[in-house]
């Protein structure tokens, strides 16, 4: 582990909650607990507990596991020996010292199978026809959202596929568009679609109709025009299309660099809709 990983890790663990969560975890053990038995036992609304189990699981310090229609959540005993010897390993002048080596206390193998790992966070870009701004959001948190992430699109009336003009800018900038296509939003309203984290709207029409996202999840507006609707030269139209391409970009490098693991829920909500103001939609 090196220092910028154990600097993350620490910082999700400077809040109450957060080792509070860690250290009921770390009891119940291999088997884990489901995330409503977590927010029980801690007296901790389901909405709040989900954002500190995001956070201390993209920390390395957690690791989730979908069993059934259930989310079991386990203590990462790899991610917490790696922690706890990167503090200790320069003790003592490397001789190990009166107390032992406090990493050797911690379980050897009790993790769940890494196929059944979950990532930190799910990101859903909403927009009409899922045909051009969603699906280059998806395109490019997917390129530039370092492991972190998984990212989806989706539209409230889709249309039959991506722009092929989206597309042909996409892979000119070397994205992946082989699995990039236009579907509704109600794929992510299954029981079986994974659970999102963020819901990011993208439409710049107000009144747009939105799904019935429950409680887990921190919803984002960020306005921006739809390129469908461009008129003009092919010349001007690929003008607009690179501006929308660019506010993209500044928005999504903009959220991927939020320091998730010290922010709270709310915190993050606020962050997250000054990034739709406060980056320019149009450069």
């Amino acid at each position: 582990m090196d220092s910028k990983l154990a600097a993350d890790a620490f910082q999700a663990l400077s809040q109450e909650t957060r080792v509070r969560l860690l250290r009921l975890l770390a009891e119940a053990g291999p088997n884990g607990l489901g995330a409503g038995e977590i927010g029980r036992r801690l007296s901790v609304p389901q909405s709040t507990m989900s954002f500190h189990l995001a956070a201390l699981e993209q920390a390395g310090l957690l690791q989730a596991a979908k069993r059934g229609r259930h989310v079991i959540y386990a203590v990462r005993f790899a991610g917490l020996r790696a922690l706890l010897s990167f503090v200790t390993e320069t003790c003592c002048g490397g001789r190990p010292d009166p107390g032992g080596d406090l990493a050797r206390l911690l379980p050897d193998e009790t993790e769940v199978p890494a196929p059944a790992f979950m990532p930190a966070f799910n990101v859903l870009f909403l927009c009409t026809r899922n045909s051009a701004r969603s699906i280059m959001a998806e395109a490019i948190l997917r390129q530039v959202g370092g492991g972190r992430f998984n990212a989806y699109s989706a539209g409230s009336a889709p249309g039959e596929a991506p722009l092929p003009a989206v597309l042909e800018k996409l892979r000119s900038l070397g994205h992946d568009v082989s699995k990039l296509r236009s579907k509704s939003w109600w794929e992510f309203m299954r029981p079986e679609a994974p659970r999102m984290d963020f819901f990011i709207t993208l439409c710049d029409a107000p009144g747009e109709p939105c799904p019935e996202i429950g409680d887990r999840a921190v919803t984002g507006f960020w306005p921006l025009p739809d390129p469908a609707l461009f008129t003009g030269t092919q010349i001007e139209r690929g003008v607009l299309l690179n501006q929308v391409y660019g506010a993209l970009r500044r928005r999504i490098d903009a959220f991927c660099g939020l320091p998730f693991a010290s922010l709270d829920r709310m915190a993050v909500k606020v962050r997250l809709d000054e990034i739709g103001i406060s980056t320019p939609a149009m450069a």
